[in-house]
């Protein structure tokens, strides 16, 4: 039949023509295909090699992948003919209209980029950071993750995080304890110095290296200051604080030192009646 004849060799001339274009679009494809998921493993192993957050890894290996399948689309449509200028332009103003409709969270991304390759802190860490303090509990990419020492949980944008300065009370292993007590003018300081001194040595929790600290501060309104500064392990700190200010106290009692309270003394003069 002349129709089918038509058809038919319509069809190969049709073949014959786009053949070598599908040919090279399918090839391009696969070739593509397998090229982003080997560079996804590479750049997901070198980043484990700089010990980064699995976190990030994940993150960045994904948009690495899904960047080069991106091009390797275009790459396609190229192939079987298809105008990619147009295409790639409108790419790029959907990617500018979401940038900008995303700016506070993109802040938020670089800025949990930041904490997971500087490493300003650790899960476990009690930090002080965007005005708020507490352990730190998780570090996501856009967001970390805190609980208050009276069990507050609180969700901190990571650019609040890096935004400030941050101050982890957990990087290093010793830390300073720093108490004052005052003791009244009348009193000894000497001996107020050795009874604190002894105090100190009683506490077995007190590193001996650095060695404490027991000195005269300050000559205040009502008061002779004293400051006491012994350096602990990191998590004796609090023990340690409330202990020592308990132990003070009863020492201080028993050698009839005072700690003083402000107090105001009014002197009254009497005006004789004209």
């Amino acid at each position: 039949m002349p129709e089918i004849d038509s058809f038919v060799e319509t069809l190969a001339e049709q073949v014959v023509a786009w053949g070598p274009n599908l040919v090279g679009a399918v090839a391009t494809l696969v070739l593509g295909w397998f090229g982003a998921k080997i560079l996804r493993s590479l750049v997901g192993r070198g980043m484990r090699r700089a010990q980064v957050d699995e976190i990030l890894i994940r993150f960045v290996a994904n948009l690495v992948y899904s960047g080069v399948m991106v091009l390797v689309v275009i790459a396609v449509l190229g192939r079987l003919g298809v105008n990619t200028t147009s295409f790639a332009a409108v790419i790029a103003a959907a990617g500018l209209a979401i940038a900008l409709a995303f700016q506070g969270s993109l802040s938020n991304f670089a800025s949990g980029v930041l904490v997971m390759i500087f490493r300003p802190f650790s899960v476990g860490d009690f930090i002080e950071a965007g005005g708020v303090s507490g352990v730190v509990e998780e570090v996501q990419i856009f967001t970390t993750s805190l609980k208050t020492p009276d069990n507050r949980a609180i969700v901190l944008p990571n650019s609040q995080v890096t935004g400030g300065a941050i101050t982890n009370y957990s990087a290093k292993d010793v830390r300073r304890v720093d108490l004052v007590f005052g003791i009244g003018y009348g009193d000894d300081m000497r001996r107020a110095k050795a009874v604190m001194e002894r105090v100190l040595a009683a506490e077995g929790r007190v590193l001996q290296d650095p060695e404490p600290t027991v000195a005269v501060s300050e000559l205040a309104d009502s008061s002779v200051n004293l400051v006491c500064r012994p350096w602990v392990r990191t998590e004796d700190y609090w023990p340690v604080y409330f202990d020592l200010t308990e132990a003070m106290k009863t020492a201080f009692d028993a050698e009839g030192l005072s700690i003083p309270f402000p107090q105001t003394d009014v002197h009254l003069h009497q005006v004789g009646a004209a």
